[in-house]
């Protein structure tokens, strides 16, 4: 999020300000960029809803037509950047992998997974909005009636849809949405739209607009929630039933700025549970076909009975503009996540009791692994400032081989792992580093101390 400005192209969502890399690489990508205009976007209703390579040989070039890139829907007037991976490995082509084009292990997996591996920033100078007890977001079960027709769902849910402009600068501001959750005012919102920002405007359905306080904000989960004043508002329904792949869905946000406020997309549920690394930790999101873009971030993810089963913050899209265009891949942060972290940030502002290591890492093919002649485990891609880990001395380019005697091959099996144990807990680490093994002792620490 805090790419410098001359990193901030306009070259929009379906190119990139990111060089080609090697084969397989999967990177997480800035959102598109552009200049503020002389005045804030005009605020445009959307109808009335009552209405109807590096070096590189052949094969290298062959597998970067298939680069991929994770990209937060953050705005369509700013950019941002963010870094972490995919646990996701390129498919085998008739041609060689192209490993004797890097020197050593580190060298291929540092443009394999070519990231920053910087932290979320997690902070905003908007003002803050007292802090409130009582508060619960309570999800409701899928009712057994018919489903509604997406004019219905339309009807029913765009009056809590929000825009949301945040003001980064005199000339800069984030676009995005946002979610009605209270009658009193609280708006569900991504944090990745209002990072760095030090004001935001609200934006209702009917064009109304009030400048907003900050809740509380959580880089972790990219989760928010503000705080307009205003009365009988229409919050959204959250469903708590657990949704299955294949199951219809809908999305309503705006894309691409405010002209296209009120927007509707359809699609189903492609997958769930989608483990995805990203800023030194792990996400697990809902996978849709549905189609969204920069701008839709913090808005619904509607059933077939108007209720939001998630919140969209992800897309996954082409790395460069010459690769194979990437079309519906979008993913969204599930109803379990937003109510446990949502009641905590409007009780007490901030998500706290959460153990962290505080290592962004990536799997290890086996294939890389045969070839270098290195255990399979977990590539150490970068160690956050002000971990434990940081402090005993792990480092980037490590490989972690098993934890607690547990064996690591994916994301997944890491964050499984330290779900287990609360903060203070020390976990030992096996690792492997210039061809030798040597084992870390690592203390878990909060979350939020170091995100």
């Amino acid at each position: 999020m805090n790419e410098e400005n001359g990193s901030r192209s306009s070259q929009w969502y379906d190119t990139s300000c990111w060089t080609a890399g090697p084969e397989g690489q999967i990177q997480t990508q800035p959102a598109a960029a552009a200049p503020h205009p002389t005045q804030l976007p005009p605020r445009r209703s959307a109808g009335n809803p009552g209405r109807k390579g590096r070096r590189g040989n052949d094969s290298v070039r062959i597998i970067a037509v298939c680069l991929l890139a994770v990209v937060l829907i953050a705005a369509s007037s700013l950019a941002f950047s963010g870094s972490g991976s995919l646990s996701w490995t390129p498919s085998r082509t008739d041609g060689e992998w192209g490993f004797e084009d890097y020197e050593s292990y580190q060298d291929f997996f540092d443009s394999y997974y070519e990231t920053s591996a910087s932290s979320p920033s997690g902070g905003s100078s908007i003002p803050r909005a007292t802090v409130e007890e009582g508060f619960e977001l309570a999800p409701l079960p899928e009712p057994e009636s018919a489903e509604l027709t997406l004019q219905e769902i339309y009807e029913k849910c765009s009056p809590s849809v929000v825009g949301i402009t945040a003001m980064v600068s005199d000339t800069s501001y984030f676009w995005g949405t946002g979610i009605v959750i209270s009658e009193s005012g609280f708006i569900a919102t991504n944090a990745h739209i209002i990072e760095g920002a030090y004001s935001a405007t609200v934006t209702l359905w009917n064009d109304k607009e009030y400048e907003a306080l900050l809740v509380g904000i959580d880089s972790v989960s990219d989760l928010a929630v503000l705080k307009i004043e205003a009365k009988n508002l229409s919050p959204a329904e959250f469903c708590s039933d657990q949704v299955s792949v294949g199951d219809r869905v809908a999305a309503i946000g705006n894309p691409l700025g405010a002209e296209l406020r009120g927007t509707m997309t359809d699609g189903i549920i492609s997958a769930i549970s989608r483990d995805i690394p990203y800023n030194n930790h792990s996400m697990t999101l809902l996978q849709t076909n549905a189609a969204i873009n920069d701008g839709n971030s913090g808005g619904p993810l509607i059933n077939m009975h108007g209720q939001v089963v998630g919140i969209t913050n992800m897309k996954m899209k082409a790395a460069t503009s010459s690769a194979t265009a990437i079309e519906g891949i979008g993913f969204a942060i599930p109803v379990k996540t937003i109510c446990s972290v949502v009641d905590e940030l409007i009780a007490s502002g901030s998500v706290s009791g959460r153990p962290a290591m505080g290592v962004t890492v990536g799997a290890i093919p086996a294939n890389a692994a045969e070839y270098f002649g290195i255990p399979e485990g977990l590539y150490v891609i970068g160690v956050a400032e002000g971990s434990d880990a940081k402090v005993k001395g792990v480092l980037a380019g490590d490989i972690i081989i098993d934890v607690n005697g547990d064996n690591v091959r994916s994301t997944s099996d890491l964050s499984a792992i330290i779900a287990e144990y609360e903060v203070g807990t020390l976990m030992t680490l096996h690792i492997y580093r210039g061809g030798e093994t040597m084992y870390i002792n690592v203390e878990l620490v909060e979350t939020s101390d170091i995100y």
